[in-house]
């Protein structure tokens, strides 16, 4: 009888090897399996990291463009606004046709 248990001990363990063997198979390409697709993700977030400094770099260069418009329009506003304090003391055409008669009248006047 302790023969009989010896003899189905031995082939429970053998059994048990054998599923723990199958398990372990199982596991490994699994995990295999895992990290591939944990390489692939890694992969993919590098590339979006380096894609993200590209954009970082042209935000950059945006915003140093952007700076520099805001100079030339804040320039260009000032020369607007002394451009039309300059004309504003200037006379018009039509005031200039009405002064030029009258300045021809006041000479002819004073010739006769």
């Amino acid at each position: 009888m302790v023969e009989d248990i010896k003899i189905i001990l031995e082939e429970h363990k053998k059994d048990f090897d054998k599923k723990f063997e199958e398990t372990n198979r199982h596991f490994d390409v699994v995990a295999e399996d895992i990290k591939s697709k944990i390489e692939t993700v890694s992969e993919q977030v590098a590339t979006n990291t380096e894609k993200l400094e590209e954009h970082d770099q042209r935000f950059d260069k945006i915003e140093s463009d952007l700076g520099q418009v805001k100079d030339d329009v804040a320039i260009i506003k000032l020369d607007i606004e002394t451009i039309k304090n300059d004309l504003k003391q200037k006379v018009s055409r039509e005031e200039f046709v009405i002064l030029e008669k009258r300045v021809g009248m006041l000479e002819a006047k004073s010739r006769k």
